[in-house]
């Protein structure tokens, strides 16, 4: 990923994006009570395979750790990232 691009949180949307052009890829989200949910992410093909799905879900993550948010990883991509990083499993919302 261009270390230029930045993450912005789109609230009106309810979704993280990073924008590349006229290319946009997002993880959208909703809020359940005192958790937040993320529910699809998104690349489109001209980004794929470098790094903008990994650097949003990231970006989510750190930022529910540091309000002390818990998570429901119900998008696939976001269940994995933290499968694949166990320094976020303690975020997600024990059922």
């Amino acid at each position: 990923m261009d270390s230029a691009q930045e993450v912005t949180d789109n609230t009106a949307a309810h979704r993280l994006e990073i924008q590349q052009g006229d290319a946009v890829a997002f993880l959208t989200y909703r809020m359940r009570g005192d958790a937040i949910e993320y529910l699809h992410s998104e690349t489109p093909p001209a980004l794929q395979g470098h790094g903008y799905a990994s650097a949003l879900a990231k970006f989510g993550l750190e930022r529910d750790k540091a309000m002390g948010r818990k998570v429901i990883p119900t998008c696939p991509f976001v269940k994995t990232y933290i499968d694949r990083h166990p320094e976020y499993a303690s975020l997600v919302l024990a059922k």
